[in-house]
C-alpha cells in the first residue's frame, strides 16, 4: 500500500522524505520489522518505540511514525545508504491504530461493533451478546478475556483487549469470514493506551464501576476517565447503554453524543428487570414487564442480563424474540460455573478478583440458601497487581462465609505467602477464628472439600475459566473446575 495513502487518517505535523512509495506492513514492535516496514514508534508504560527506531531501520523498516524526529548516529546513516522517511505526529499511540484500520481497509467500519466497558461483568455481556445474534442467525466474531472468535473459530487470547495491530486484524479475518456483528470487551488500559483507537462502535455499554486496577491507573479517579473516555468518542448514531443503579453510571452518559439508555433493577429505566425468584438453577425474572426463566444466579448476573438484552433491543432485534433467546443461554466459562458433588453440598468456581465481584457472587449464594446452608469460600489475589484490595477482599469475604480459606492465586512473580500476609491484615482476630491459611491451592480446595456438608456451598474465587497458576513468570496447568471433578470422582454417598 502507499504510504501516502495510509497518512490520510493522520493529522501529521511534520514530513521528512517523499512519502511516494509503497510500505510492506505496519509495526510497532522493532522485532516484527520485515523489508519495507512502516515503523511506528509507541511509547509504552514499560519502554518508549523511540529508542528502538535505529534497530527498525537496520531491520529494513522504511519509514518512521514518531513523536520526535530522532538524531541518527553516523553509523546508522552510512549502513543505511539512504535517507528515511519520518512522519511525526503529536500522539503515535493513536496514529498506530488509525494506520493499521488504514491498512485492513477500516474493518471494524464494515462490522457492527458494540463494545462493552466497566469492573465486573464484561465477558458475561459480551459473550452473551456473541452467542445471541449466533443464535439468531447471524455471523458474529467475539473479542474477550476467555477466548476471541472468528464466527465458529477459536483464536486464544492473553489480554482483555489485544493489542492495535492484533485487533484491526481480527477485525479483518471477522469481515472476511463473512461477520455482521462484532462484541468485544474493552478494558481501562486499551481505552488508556489507545488500543482502541481507529475503531468505529456502533454501541456502548457500561456495567459498574469499582476498586481495580490501581496498580496502573493510581487513582479511582483516573480509572473512571479512562472509562468515561470511551463514551465520550462514540459517535452521535451509536448507542450508549449505562446501568444506572452504579454510582458511576450516569457519569459515563455526561458528555456522550451517543443515544443514550439506560438499565436497572431499582428504578425506572429504559430496560428495567425484577428478580422474582432464584435457584442454582436460574433466575425467574420479569423484564420490561415480560416474564422469562434464566441460566443465570445472582443480581449481578440480572444486571448483565438486562444489558444484553437492552443492546439486542437496541440493535433492533424485538424483544420477544430477544427473551427467547435469553431463557436458552447458559453462564460463560468460569463464572458463577456450578459443579454438583455426590455428597449433596455444590462448588461454584467464579472468576471473582475485585472485592465487589466477591461480594456479588457471595451474596447471591446466600440469596438461594436463604439461611439453609454454611458457606465455604476458597480466595486468594494476585501478584504483582493492586495491593490495597487485598486486606478488603479477605475482609469481605470473611464476613460473608462461614469458613474462609485464604489460598494462592496467581503470585506471578511475588511470594504467594506474602499475598496472603496482605490480605490477612485486613481480618480481626475474630475472622481469624474461621480462617485457614492454605497456600497451596490444591490442597486449599480439598481442605474445603473435607469441611463441606449436604447443603452447603462451596466457592472457589479468583480464577474461573483460567487453566494455569503463574508462579515465577512460569504458567503451569491449574484449573480449579477439573481440581473439583477429580476430588469428586473419588466421592461416594
Amino acid at each position: 500500500m502507499e504510504l501516502k495513502k495510509l497518512l490520510y487518517s493522520l493529522d501529521v505535523l511534520e514530513v521528512i522524505g517523499d512519502t511516494d512509495l509503497n510500505i510492506t506492513g505496519v509495526q510497532s514492535d522493532s522485532r516484527e520489522v520485515k523489508p519495507g516496514s512502516l515503523f511506528v514508534a509507541v511509547r509504552g508504560t514499560v519502554v518508549d518505540g523511540h529508542a528502538y527506531i535505529e534497530g527498525a531501520l537496520k531491520k529494513g523498516a522504511v519509514a518512521i511514525v514518531c513523536e520526535e524526529i530522532p538524531s541518527l548516529s553516523e553509523e546508522i546513516k552510512i549502513s543505511l545508504g539512504r535517507n528515511p522517511i519520518f512522519i511525526r505526529v503529536k500522539d503515535s499511540a493513536d496514529a498506530l491504530g488509525k494506520l493499521v484500520s488504514q491498512w485492513y481497509d477500516n474493518p471494524s467500519e464494515k462490522l457492527i461493533l458494540v463494545g462493552v466497558t466497566g469492573t465486573n461483568g464484561k465477558t458475561t455481556i459480551a459473550t452473551l451478546l456473541y452467542e445471541m445474534f449466533r443464535k439468531m442467525g447471524h455471523k458474529a466474531g467475539l473479542l474477550s478475556t476467555v477466548c476471541n472468535y472468528v464466527d465458529g473459530e477459536a483464536i486464544p487470547t492473553e489480554h482483555t483487549t489485544p493489542d492495535s495491530i492484533t485487533l484491526h486484524a481480527l477485525m479483518a479475518r471477522m469481515v472476511e469470514a463473512g461477520c455482521e456483528y462484532a462484541f468485544m470487551e474493552v478494558s481501562s488500559h486499551s481505552i488508556d493506551q489507545k488500543r482502541i483507537s481507529g475503531l468505529s462502535f456502533n454501541g456502548g455499554i457500561f456495567t459498574n464501576l469499582t476498586r481495580d486496577h490501581l496498580d496502573y491507573h493510581k487513582t479511582v479517579e483516573n480509572y473512571l476517565k479512562a472509562k468515561k473516555k470511551f463514551f465520550d468518542d462514540l459517535p452521535s448514531d451509536a448507542f450508549a447503554i449505562t446501568n444506572a443503579d452504579d454510582k458511576s453510571g450516569m457519569v459515563m452518559l455526561q458528555n456522550t453524543a451517543a443515544r443514550k439508555l439506560t438499565y436497572s433493577l431499582r428504578t425506572l429505566a429504559d430496560f428495567k428487570g425484577q428478580i422474582l425468584e432464584s435457584h442454582f438453577e436460574g433466575t425467574d425474572m420479569l423484564i420490561n414487564n415480560q416474564e422469562v426463566f434464566v441460566h443465570f444466579v445472582g443480581r449481578f448476573n440480572a444486571y448483565n442480563l438486562l444489558a444484553v438484552y437492552g443492546a439486542a433491543v437496541s440493535l433492533g432485534k424485538r424483544p420477544e424474540d430477544v427473551l427467547v433467546v435469553l431463557s436458552s443461554l447458559h453462564s460463560v466459562s468460569g463464572r458463577f460455573q456450578t459443579i454438583q458433588s455426590p455428597l449433596g453440598y455444590t462448588a461454584i468456581v467464579d472468576y471473582a478478583h475485585t472485592p465487589d465481584a466477591l461480594v456479588n457472587v457471595l451474596n447471591s449464594i446466600h440469596e438461594v440458601l436463604d439461611g439453609k446452608g454454611r458457606v465455604i469460600t476458597v480466595v486468594g489475589c494476585g501478584g504483582n497487581r493492586d495491593k490495597g484490595k487485598r486486606p478488603i477482599m479477605a475482609k469481605e469475604a470473611s464476613k460473608l462465609s462461614d469458613q474462609l480459606i485464604l489460598t494462592s492465586d496467581n503470585p506471578r512473580m511475588e511470594e504467594p505467602d506474602e499475598i496472603i500476609k496482605d490480605m490477612v491484615a485486613g481480618l480481626s482476630e475474630s475472622d481469624m477464628r474461621n480462617t485457614l491459611c492454605i497456600t497451596d491451592r490444591t490442597q486449599a480446595i480439598r481442605t474445603a472439600t473435607m469441611l463441606a456438608k449436604k447443603g452447603d456451598v462451596i466457592l472457589v474465587a479468583g480464577k474461573g475459566h483460567e487453566d494455569y497458576q503463574d508462579v515465577q513468570g512460569v504458567k503451569h496447568h491449574f484449573d480449579d473446575r477439573e481440581k473439583l471433578r477429580d476430588i469428586f470422582a473419588t466421592q461416594q454417598l
